[in-house]
This record gives C-alpha cells, sequence and structure tokens, in this order.
C-alpha cells in the first residue's frame, strides 16, 4: 500500500512538471511570435522617421539606410514641410475638432446609454437596435447622402463636423456606455434622488464618476479615428479654409504625381506623434473599460 501510494505520488509530480514545461515553452513560443508581430508593426513607422531626416533624392534609393553624411539633412524636412502645409493651423483645427467630437459624443452617448439601460420600453429597444446596426453599415454606403445634407444644413465647418462625428460615433460608444451602465445598482442611484438630486444632478454626480474606465476606453478610441480620418473632412468640410493634418499632408503632392517625400516624411512624422503619446499614456485603460463593459453588461 505504500509503495503504492509513493509511485502515485511519484507520478503526480512528474505530471506536474511536464505540464509546467509544456506552459512555459506554450508561452515562449507565444512570445516570439507576438513579439515579432509587434516589430512588423512598427517598423513601418521607424522606417518613416529615417526617411524624414534625409534628402529627397536619397530617400527613393536608400530608404532602409540610416541618414549619414550627405543624407542627412537635419530638420529641414520639418521645417518645410511645417511651411509649405500651413501644419500649424491645420494642428489647431484637427484639435478643436478632436477635442470637440470626443467631448459631443462622451456626453450625449453616456446620457442616452443611461436613458436605455434604465427605461425598458420598445421605443428605447429600437433606439439600441439602430446604434448596433450604425456599427454595421459602411460609411461608403452613406457618402453620398451625407454630403448632400451637410451642404443643405450649412455643415461644411469645424463646428458642423463635431455633429457629423457624433453621428458617426455614437454606435459603438452607446453600445460600449449601456453594457457598463446595466450593472450599476439602481440603489445607488435612488439614494441620490432620496438625497434631494435631480435626475441630471444623479447622472453628472453619480452615474458618470462610475463610467470612468468606459470613457476613457470611448475617449480614446474615438480620438484616434478622428484624429487620422481623412475621407470625413474631405468630403464636408471646406479645405479651402479649414484643413485637419490629413488634408494639409495631400498637399504637399504636387502635378504628375510629383511628392516631395522629404517634406512628406517629416510631416507625417509630427503627424502622428501626438495621437502616439496620447494612446501610450491612456492605453492602460483600453482594456479594463473594454472587458468592464462586457463581463458587467
Amino acid at each position: 500500500m505504500l509503495q503504492n501510494k509513493q509511485k502515485n505520488k511519484t507520478e503526480m509530480r512528474h505530471r506536474d512538471q511536464s505540464g509546467k514545461e509544456r506552459k512555459s515553452k506554450h508561452g515562449t513560443l507565444l512570445t516570439i511570435i507576438f513579439t515579432i508581430i509587434s516589430v512588423l508593426y512598427m517598423y513601418p513607422i521607424v522606417l518613416v522617421f529615417i526617411n524624414s531626416f534625409k534628402k529627397k533624392a536619397y530617400i527613393s534609393k536608400y530608404p532602409f539606410k540610416i541618414p549619414t553624411g550627405n543624407m542627412y539633412v537635419e530638420l529641414e524636412n520639418y521645417i518645410r514641410g511645417i511651411e509649405r502645409t500651413g501644419l500649424i493651423e491645420a494642428f489647431g483645427w484637427s484639435m478643436f475638432i478632436t477635442i470637440g467630437s470626443v467631448a459631443a459624443i462622451i456626453i450625449c452617448c453616456s446620457m442616452c446609454a443611461w436613458y436605455i439601460s434604465r427605461v425598458h420600453t420598445k421605443v428605447t429597444k429600437a433606439i439600441y437596435v439602430m446604434c448596433l446596426f450604425a456599427m454595421i453599415v459602411p460609411f461608403q454606403m452613406e457618402m453620398y447622402t451625407l454630403s448632400k445634407v451637410a451642404n443643405m444644413l450649412k455643415l461644411g465647418n469645424p463646428w458642423g463636423i463635431i455633429l457629423i462625428y457624433l453621428g458617426f460615433g455614437a454606435g459603438l460608444s452607446i453600445f460600449m456606455f449601456t453594457g457598463f451602465m446595466k450593472s450599476i445598482p439602481l440603489e445607488i442611484e435612488e439614494a441620490a434622488m432620496i438625497d434631494g438630486c435631480t435626475p441630471i444632478q444623479t447622472f453628472f454626480k453619480v452615474v458618470l464618476p462610475i463610467t470612468k474606465p468606459t470613457c476613457v476606453t470611448v475617449t480614446i478610441l474615438q480620438a484616434m479615428w478622428i484624429w487620422n480620418d481623412y475621407l470625413l473632412p474631405s468630403l464636408v468640410l471646406d479645405t479651402k479654409k479649414w484643413k485637419t493634418i490629413p488634408i494639409a499632408v495631400q498637399y504637399l503632392k504636387g502635378g504628375y504625381g510629383s511628392v516631395d517625400m522629404g517634406a512628406m516624411m517629416g510631416t507625417l512624422v509630427l503627424a502622428i506623434v501626438p495621437i502616439i503619446i496620447f494612446y501610450l499614456v491612456c492605453q492602460k485603460y483600453i482594456i479594463e473599460g473594454v472587458v468592464a463593459g462586457a463581463v458587467k453588461g
């Protein structure tokens, strides 16, 4: 009997050790695979940064070489790109549109999601279904109608495009907010109303602070989309008066397909640096907010 017990214990130890070895090998393999994928994703950005310090003639001939000697032009490409595109003004309009649109999306969509999660009627169900449907419809199906309506309502300006971004960003945002708000206990809101809070005060003082993880997640996702968007501003905005950064970069293209590659590389670096910094600072909140909305909903 004692011998059998000892044999069983040794077998269990061997199984545990083999299982741990398999898990460690599996984890190492996954680490290597995802490291390679990360390098492949980062390589184009590094390539743009390297070529932003080269002369135009060397960018096409030696795109993968480190700029040294005659190739290196210091900040000449950056200065020329700023001067030719009016990048500082475009940066200001991009900041205004992005901040305004994200603020409108957070406030309006969170209030709409709160109403949907608390009032259960056919109307709220229909609103929720329409929001989900808006996530599925491709933008190309709406391009002509959108530009026509925007011209009729005179929305071809930085203030009008904020309303358009609110409409396009509402589907995903309401979906995420609704999933999270279903987890908030009603007793908290009832206690606030007993203390004398109005529905608006209850929302801004009690509900909205609780939804901070989802607010941050929605802010990151929507800000990255709006900052990098080219198609919607090019369709709606009067580009002679207002230019966002993606539109300003296109002004480096000359006639017959000629492109000032040096200035374009410098301008692209300046365009992507702010949103990369913003993402790196806030990335830890993305998974937290998505998981909170998915699990608690």
